[in-house]
């Protein structure tokens, strides 16, 4: 199986970053209450902020365990996209394109200022990349495919 198409095993660690990355986001943005994210989608202009953050939560948590598990990829990426570009072109864009802007190191440790969109740049293109070629040979979605295709 690994043999016959090694270039559709590429798509898994992108998948596996992916949705670790959406699903830590939305379990942290849960954990501290999505009333208190829904005050930044407020300071922001996004329409029905208490509604945003509590389904922006809950599409981080369950889209980023989903493409983990590798079910649903494909319809997933248009949703965590439009999420990720909220955040780039609502928060990031002003800051520029670097995602590390060391200021300072003390005797503390590094500080940093905000960051840039590069790494919202990064996810967009795991995201278009997951979109395109789907969840790959080990996810719940070829599991499913292959069982569709079994004769009866």
């Amino acid at each position: 199986m690994l043999s016959e198409q090694p270039g559709r095993w590429a798509i898994l660690p992108v998948r596996l970053m992916v949705g670790f990355g959406f699903a830590a986001h939305g379990f942290a943005k849960l954990a501290r209450g999505p009333e208190h994210f829904a005050v930044i989608l407020h300071a922001l202009g996004v329409p029905a902020p208490a509604f945003a953050a509590w389904a922006t939560s809950v599409l981080e948590l369950a889209g980023g365990l989903c493409l983990i598990a590798g079910l649903a990829v494909v319809p997933l990426a248009g949703p965590l996209g439009v999420v990720m570009l909220t955040a780039m072109f609502g928060v990031h864009l002003r800051y520029g394109f670097s995602s590390i802007r060391l200021l300072a190191v003390t005797s503390d440790g590094a500080t940093f200022g905000p960051i840039g969109y590069e790494l919202n740049l990064l996810y967009l293109s795991g995201l278009l990349a997951l979109g395109m070629g789907g969840a790959g040979p080990i996810s719940l979605d070829a599991a499913l495919a292959r069982r569709r295709a079994e004769p009866s």
